[in-house]
């Protein structure tokens, strides 16, 4: 563990690679993660920076190799990170090539555009065997299926609405989790593998529910990302997002395969 802040600021850089800071909002492996995914989507990490060994970051930002080592798997898992024999663990080809239908969590973007992210848990129970909302997730009725409904902010203003369905026998430990102070699609990412992921974007007029927690009017515009995912032939999650039309936008970075 780094005693004194100088100390802390004189290994800011190793190898040429600058260690980015924690933002101190939420899990510290979530802003580990967080600090971690952004210096690589911006460049600050470009493609083949080896990252810190996990020993080093455990001693750097003065928590458990556990902590840390959820944190890489977690971008491993998106592709931003992957780990090679004799090289260690380093950024990807294509971590910036990330198409506008790979969607990151709120808090992600919301902190890259500089807010300071707020979460609020809305709705959460088992969702009734002949509710007409379990066809979404085609799972039999005999399936536990959590439903949810979060709201998510930016500098204490709605940035998103999230409705999610969570298929309890693909993630059973989800049951027992203190999602009042970690997301679902954060918790989801870090703790269920997915294998298959589909995107439908679309634009729809605000209900009187989804328009009363985004602060809107009855109809207003909307952007609305529906995200699916499988792990093998078995649905983990459906989660529905909401933004408001009038300040939200996505954007994709794209090169040609050839």
């Amino acid at each position: 563990m780094f005693t004194s802040v100088e100390e802390r600021a004189a290994v800011d850089v190793v190898d040429g690679v600058r260690i980015p800071p924690l933002d101190g909002e939420g899990p510290i492996w979530l802003q580990i993660r967080r600090s971690l995914a952004f210096v690589i989507l911006t460049g600050d990490w470009p493609a083949g920076t080896r990252v810190p060994t996990e020993l080093y970051l455990t001693r750097y930002y003065a928590t458990s190799r556990m902590t840390v080592n959820k944190a890489l798997l977690s971008l491993a898992s998106e592709g931003l990170i992957e780990r090679r024999p004799k090289l260690g663990t380093v950024v990807t080809s294509r971590a910036r090539e990330r198409p506008v239908f790979e969607i990151w969590d709120a808090a992600d973007a919301v902190h890259r555009i500089g807010g300071h992210y707020g979460y609020r848990l809305l709705e959460c129970g088992i969702m009734p065997a002949d509710a007409p909302e379990r066809g979404e997730l085609a799972v039999d009725t005999k399936t536990p299926i959590i439903r949810m409904m979060c709201l998510h902010l930016s500098d204490e203003r709605p940035f998103q609405l999230e409705e999610r369905l969570i298929n309890v026998e693909a993630a059973p430990k989800i049951t027992c989790q203190p999602l009042e102070d970690v997301s679902p699609g954060q918790w989801l990412l870090a703790n269920v593998p997915w294998t298959e992921a589909r995107h439908a974007i679309s634009a729809r007029g605000a209900s009187p529910m989804v328009a009363a927690h985004l602060q809107l009017d009855e109809g207003d515009a909307c952007l609305v990302v529906e995200r699916r995912t499988w792990s093998g032939s078995v649905p983990v999650t459906l989660g529905r997002f909401w933004y408001p039309g009038d300040n939200h936008s996505l954007e994709g970075r794209f090169r040609p395969s050839w």
